[in-house]
C-alpha cells in the first residue's frame, strides 16, 4: 500500500501531465467540446480547481464543511455543473493559474493532516490517503476528457495503480448508489499493468475474477469508456453486472459512455463473459 508521500508525488506527475497539454492551448482549444456533454475543456479545468478547493475546505478547515453540504443541498443536482461553468467563464490562464495554486495548497493540506484523522467529504469520510487517491482518480478521469477532445493519446503509466485500487474498493458503493445490494462475496481482479507485471486484488479463490489491462480498468471505473469498448473479461454474472455500474466518483450514478462512442484503434478482444 503506498504512503501519502508516493500518492501525493504521483498526484503532483498527473497534473503536471494534463498541465503541460493545456498550457499552451490557444483560445479555441479551451473552447472545444470534450465528451462530456456541455462541457468544454476550460470546464473541465475549471472543474479541477474547484473540486480542489472543496477538498482543501475538508483537510484545512473541516470546521466549514457543514455549510459546503449545505449549498450542495440548496443547488440541488446542478450544484457540480453550476461550479464548472462558473470557472469555465473566466478567461484560460486564470483558470490555470487557479487550478495551480488550488493543487499546490491542497497537497500541503493533506500533507499536514494527523495519521488516524478522517475528513469529511461528499460520500464517506475518508483519510488524506484516500482523499488524495480520490483526487488523483478525478484528475486522471477529466485528464482522459481532455486528451480525447483533443484527439491526443496518453501513454498509461503505472501511477494507474493508485487508481485500479480505488476502483476495487469502490465496489460496493456502485451498487449502493444504484440502490442495489451488492454481492456478499469478493471479486479477483487481474490486471496487466503498463510495466508489464500484474496487480491483483481479492482473494485468489474468489469464484469470479475480472481480467484484463489496468488502463481499461480505470477507463471503465471512471466512466471514460464503455465496458464493451476494452478488453476486459468477467468470469461470472455478478463481475459482468459491476462492469455495468462501476463508478469509482462520489455522487449520483454516472452516465458513462456509450458502446463504440471510442473505437478501439487496434482489433481487441471482445469483452465476455466465462
Amino acid at each position: 500500500m503506498a504512503d501519502l508521500g508516493v500518492i501525493l508525488g504521483d498526484l503532483d506527475a498527473e497534473t503536471r501531465t494534463i498541465d503541460d497539454v493545456v498550457a499552451e492551448l490557444p483560445a479555441d482549444g479551451w473552447a472545444r467540446d470534450t465528451p462530456a456533454a456541455g462541457w468544454t475543456v476550460a470546464h473541465q479545468i475549471a472543474h479541477l480547481a474547484w473540486t480542489d478547493r472543496k477538498a482543501l475546505i475538508a483537510a484545512a478547515h473541516p470546521e466549514q464543511w457543514q455549510a459546503e453540504v449545505e449549498e450542495l443541498l440548496k443547488a440541488g443536482e446542478t450544484y457540480v455543473d453550476d461550479g464548472a461553468a462558473d470557472g469555465a467563464r473566466r478567461p484560460p490562464r486564470e483558470i490555470l493559474e487557479d487550478w495551480r495554486e488550488g493543487r499546490a495548497a491542497l497537497a500541503a493540506a493533506l500533507a499536514a493532516v494527523p495519521d488516524g484523522q478522517k475528513l469529511p467529504w461528499y460520500g464517506p469520510p475518508m483519510s488524506a490517503a484516500s482523499m488524495a487517491t480520490a483526487r488523483m482518480m478525478e484528475t486522471w478521469a477529466h485528464g482522459q476528457d481532455v486528451f480525447d477532445a483533443l484527439g491526443l493519446t496518453r501513454e498509461p503509466t503505472t501511477r494507474l495503480w493508485h487508481l485500479a485500487r480505488f476502483g476495487t474498493r469502490t465496489r460496493d458503493f456502485a451498487y449502493k448508489v444504484h440502490s442495489l445490494a451488492p454481492p456478499a462475496e469478493e471479486f479477483r481482479v487481474e490486471l496487466a499493468a503498463p510495466d508489464g507485471s500484474t496487480w491483483a486484488f481479492g482473494p485468489e479463490d474468489a469464484e469470479q475474477k475480472l481480467t484484463g489491462t489496468a488502463l481499461d480498468f480505470c477507463l471503465v471505473v471512471t466512466q471514460r469508456r464503455h465496458p464493451a469498448d476494452t478488453d476486459l473479461v468477467a468470469h461470472g454474472a455478478d463481475v459482468e453486472e459491476w462492469l455495468g455500474i462501476a463508478q469509482a466518483f462520489a455522487g449520483p450514478p454516472g452516465n458513462g459512455r456509450k458502446p463504440g462512442q471510442f473505437a478501439p484503434p487496434t482489433d481487441s478482444s471482445p469483452r465476455r463473459r466465462q
